[in-house]
């Protein structure tokens, strides 16, 4: 394939990541938020390994979160689910180009695989939050110990999709382009899930002790 080619294909999946990031941030409408709910994210933030991505994704949703840390991880599992489908459509996509060599394109489809399987993880784990309620202690520490293998699993094959796609071979357009688009989309989805993982731990420590 021609480079020119190439990088026009590699311009369309920008547009697409783009225009992918914008529908999987609005999972409902988002209202204006108040001091006091917008001071209760930034404090959960600072919680996290990542802060300043935590508080500009979910400082606009405050309002709906309401400074509750359920409502919290619950918004959190939810925007985890729509980046991380939306990452796994791209990057299934991607991987159905021309011009990958054979490496890149098994490293790639190893990692849609793994991304699938964190979706189903943040599905399980969304379901069972809609079942849990507090009352009957022994039930609530066992769904969300589920909760928290699910999430902490999802972000495991994230980080494996990431293992393996920088064994893959290096080559000079498929470096700069595909593979920044394929690090940058893991490494989102990634952080996301890490601070969804931090969202969970904290409501089960607020709840439990």
């Amino acid at each position: 394939m021609a480079a020119s080619s190439y990088f026009s294909i590699i311009a369309l999946i920008f547009l697409t990541i783009n225009l992918n990031l914008c529908s999987a941030a609005t999972t409902g409408p988002i209202h204006r938020p108040n001091g006091r709910n917008t001071r209760f994210i930034r404090t959960s933030c600072r919680t996290t390994l990542f802060p300043n991505l935590c508080f500009t994704t979910f400082s606009k949703y405050s309002t709906r979160i309401r400074g509750n840390p359920r409502f919290l991880a619950t918004t959190g599992l939810s925007l985890a689910l729509n980046t991380t489908r939306s990452a796994t459509k791209t990057l299934a996509t991607l991987s159905k180009r021309h011009g990958l060599n054979r490496k890149d394109a098994a490293a790639l489809r190893d990692c849609v695989q793994q991304l699938g399987n964190a979706v189903d993880e943040l599905k399980d784990s969304i379901s069972e939050m809609s079942s849990t309620r507090r009352g009957n202690n022994k039930d609530f520490r066992f769904r969300m110990s589920n909760i928290q293998t699910w999430v902490s699993a999802a972000l495991t094959n994230e980080d494996t999709c990431m293992d393996g796609f920088s064994s893959a071979g290096k080559h000079k357009i498929n470096e700069r382009g595909f593979k920044i688009i394929v690090r940058g989309r893991v490494r989102r989805v990634g952080r996301l899930t890490s601070i969804v993982l931090a969202f969970v731990n904290r409501y089960v420590a607020a709840t439990t002790h």
